[in-house]
């Protein structure tokens, strides 16, 4: 399994053959490159979303009408696009968990939210989540946007990820400190990638906390377009 990122919320993951983008940001996205842009996306199978604030969702329209990728993510959002943009979706809802194609995603709770900017405001979009991808032998957890939850005992208990990308920039999402609280109480990572961090001047710019707080754990500070091979 290789996992790439993207910068800020976004990554590549190959595996099983299968080439899937969470929350794939391109445009203005500050920590990638236009250069890399094409790279990003070659051969994606599948585009995974999370919620729909404009650091996630700015580009997955464009890239599902554009290459004809299936857009995954909770039931609500994915009937109305369904209907409404004639775009390819499979969706679904917390507790349950989709194949796709060799891969099995379920879907979890995040404590977050999920708005959309329309000519008339913000607008609700279904609700935030995170996935537990199941590949390889291996379970991964994908918090999405997310603040400290209760959910994450039972989540860390039931699915016993063994790697996790977690937001961990603060102020909108987990800071370094609370991701490292989290790890400790709620799960038992053998890997953990922090994310949604450094991109702007209001995040945390390192996670130097999150290495020393956890010192069994392998802390890897992603760099943008360098696979990660777990």
């Amino acid at each position: 399994m290789k996992i790439i990122w993207l910068g800020h919320g976004s990554f590549r993951i190959e595996t099983e053959g299968q080439v899937l983008l969470i929350d794939p940001w391109l445009t203005g996205n500050p920590t990638l490159g236009e250069d890399q842009h094409d790279a990003a996306l070659a051969g994606a199978s599948h585009i995974v979303l999370t919620h729909t604030h404009f650091d996630h969702v700015v580009d997955v329209l464009p890239l599902a009408k554009s290459r004809n990728i299936p857009v995954v993510g909770q039931y609500d959002l994915m009937g109305y696009w369904g209907e409404s943009e004639e775009i390819t979706t499979i969706g679904f809802n917390k507790g349950g968990t989709v194949d796709l194609g060799g891969p099995k995603l379920a879907m979890v709770p995040a404590s977050h939210s999920s708005t959309f900017t329309t000519e008339d405001g913000l607008r609700a979009s279904g609700s935030e989540v995170g996935y537990m991808l199941m590949s390889e032998g291996k379970t991964l957890y994908i918090s999405g946007d997310t603040g400290l939850m209760a959910d994450m005992e039972w989540m860390g208990d039931y699915f016993q990820p063994e790697v996790g990308i977690i937001s961990a920039g603060g102020h909108f999402t987990m800071d370094m400190k609370q991701t490292a609280y989290a790890a400790k109480r709620y799960f038992n990572f053998k890997t953990l990638i922090p994310c949604h961090y450094k991109s702007f001047p209001i995040l945390e710019q390192s996670a130097g906390h999150l290495v020393k707080a956890l010192p069994d754990v392998e802390v890897i500070e992603p760099v943008v377009m360098q696979a990660i091979e777990i």
